[in-house]
């Protein structure tokens, strides 16, 4: 957010407005079954989603790491992603 916000009140605003649905999306307040289809599709590109399914599993359910093992690649994934995303636009940027 940093790397494409001017101010500090615009990155605030930002956040805001990509936090609030992520935690609407993240299944933390409604069940994902229970969102219409074409939005549990658009949950799978939502980091909070993965870490509130590793949440659940260690805490609920007591499993291990091999059992999340997917969830811990999709959220390395989308941090790897979303690290190289801010390299690319901040060079750009600056250049």
């Amino acid at each position: 957010i940093s790397t494409v916000s001017n101010t500090q009140q615009q990155a605030m605003m930002t956040a805001f407005m990509i936090m609030l649905p992520s935690i609407i999306l993240s299944g933390l307040l409604f069940p994902i079954a229970n969102m219409p289809v074409p939005i549990q599709y658009i949950t799978y590109l939502i980091a909070p989603r993965y870490f509130l399914e590793i949440i659940r599993g260690i805490f609920l359910k007591g499993i291990g790491v091999s059992e999340l093992l997917p969830q811990i690649g999709a959220l390395m994934f989308l941090g790897l992603l979303t690290f190289a995303l801010s390299i690319i636009i901040f060079k750009k940027k600056n250049t």
